[in-house]
């Protein structure tokens, strides 16, 4: 059975066993990225709405992008004797230790938008996006709209973080097969719009206003939306003279799609508790064997394909 037919079926036995019913009584533990950018507090009260429509009494813990105080969370969760565990990791290493705990203590760990390198035994499934995928979908965009000659800056995610890994990885595996597109600049901007701001604005004082640039691939559309400032307040023209993809699309992007200063943007979608939830309490209900990693959809987004 493919994943994505599995994910359905999970999906919709799950909500009519438990959607609206308190027969079966769950405590969760979910520790949280932080709330960077737009998307993550999104994705925060996406998994808290979605967990009183299901009747679960959820322990959120928001680790503000510390992975010390996401282990801390984690551990604190497995000695209230939680039913289960989500974690949406900071970074992919570190992990081994506290999953053993968590599998010691008889606790099933599932991973939420985020992967970790770990033994995959350590934990039930992981339930997120293709992140490869989204990298090579914005770098087939730029392919295209660049007729495949292209020098590129690009905004990166947190180091180390799993997003910022694999959608660099899938946009260069596709750029790589055009010999004219090059990333001619790179650096961090920790998926924040002021960080993306400062970088951009390095860029733009590197490169004599980015004098032979020809596009800007951001891992998030905050990181994007802080290019787009520092790009005006140079005075140059984000989306006209310049071609810009990045990820998340989240609602400020949709605007800026539509003005016309961003060009494309892959959907990154925040309300997953509905993905989610059923795979955790069916789990729970039966302990069938899961596919390690169940995928969510993505899909690209620009003005004249707007919408989900």
């Amino acid at each position: 059975m493919k994943i994505s037919n599995w994910l359905s079926s999970a999906a919709m036995g799950a909500v009519l066993l438990f959607s609206g019913s308190s027969a079966f009584a769950v405590t969760i533990g979910f520790s949280q990225v932080g709330d960077e950018g737009d998307w993550r507090p999104a994705f925060s009260k996406d998994m808290q709405d979605e967990a009183k429509k299901e009747g679960i009494d959820l322990k959120f813990a928001d680790a503000q992008g510390k992975e010390e105080d996401q282990l801390k969370a984690v551990r604190a969760f497995i000695a209230q004797k939680v039913d289960a565990i989500i974690i949406a990791p900071v970074v992919v290493t570190g992990w081994t230790q506290v999953l053993e705990e968590a599998k010691k203590a008889g606790i099933p760990v599932f991973l939420a938008d985020r992967d970790v390198e770990a033994d995959k035994s350590l934990f039930v499934a992981r339930i997120s996006a293709d992140f490869n995928l989204e990298g090579r979908l914005a770098g087939a965009w730029l392919a295209q709209a660049s007729k495949g000659s292209c020098n590129v800056v690009e905004l990166q995610g947190t180091v180390g973080a799993a997003p910022a890994i694999e959608r660099k990885k899938g946009f260069e595996a596709i750029i790589s097969n055009f010999p004219g597109i090059k990333i001619v600049k790179t650096q961090s901007g920790d998926f924040t719009t002021d960080g993306g701001k400062k970088v951009m604005e390095a860029f733009i004082k590197s490169t004599d206003n980015l004098k032979g640039v020809c596009g800007v691939f951001a891992h998030n559309d905050n990181m994007q939306l802080g290019a787009i400032q520092a790009m005006k307040e140079a005075g140059l023209k984000p989306g006209k003279d310049f071609l810009l993809v990045s990820v998340d699309y989240v609602p400020a992007m949709k605007t800026e799609l539509a003005s016309g200063e961003a060009n494309a943007s892959v959907e990154l979608r925040s309300a997953i508790g509905k993905y989610i939830y059923p795979v955790v309490t069916g789990y729970l209900k039966d302990h069938k064997e899961l596919p390690k990693w169940i995928v969510i959809p993505s899909d690209l987004h620009t003005a004249a394909t707007p919408g989900y």
